[in-house]
């Protein structure tokens, strides 16, 4: 696994490099070796004495992420690697149960991984919402999502006819999800 560790608001020195390298090192074991995986984690220090890890893994079929905040650096590097395990775990457990693991789980070791059946019944699909998605700018898509209180909208944009998400992020602002693909009008 190629790694790439960035400070915000913060040093990295070698023994948090040396830390967290070590502790995504033991992580090796769940992809397999001829897969080009890398992992790029961001440190954050904050003002209250607060920490923050994000870190996001890149296979060439899945991308996992996880993000932690807590007042130790060193703890938030467990707490993130450990979400990250549980992430490969409910995705073994859904390719195992329901498909046929050649497509997104490639990269993935699943032998290596524990199986978590308990967690499958929450991705059981319990309610299900048809939109009518209208062409809209990116503004009155915030609007839109604001008025009805929401932390997400699902749009069609007008300025690229792209299926598009716009949402609230956690550190404030919005982000903006686009689709690959143009459909017809």
């Amino acid at each position: 696994m190629k790694y790439q560790i960035i400070g915000k608001n913060i040093t990295v020195t070698e023994g948090i490099s040396a830390a967290l390298t070590k502790k995504l090192s033991k992580m090796d074991k769940y992809f397999n070796g001829d897969d080009e995986v890398s992992c790029r984690a961001v440190v954050r220090s904050y003002k209250k004495g607060e920490a923050k890890v994000e870190i996001t893994i890149f296979t060439k079929d899945t991308t996992f992420r996880a993000e932690v905040k807590t007042n130790d650096l060193y703890a938030a590097f467990d707490l993130a690697i450990d979400k990250l395990q549980g992430q490969m775990r409910k995705l073994k457990t859904k390719l195992r149960s329901r498909y046929d693991h050649e497509g997104i789980g490639k990269a993935i070791a699943f032998e290596a991984i524990q199986d978590e059946s308990a967690q499958e019944d929450e991705s059981k699909v319990v309610r299900t919402k048809v939109l009518n998605l209208k062409p809209i700018t990116v503004e009155e898509a915030v609007l839109q999502m604001e008025s009805i209180g929401h932390d997400f909208y699902l749009y069609l944009d007008t300025d690229d006819e792209k299926i598009s998400v716009v949402y609230k992020r956690e550190d404030g602002g919005y982000g903006l999800l686009q689709a690959d693909s143009k459909i017809a009008l």
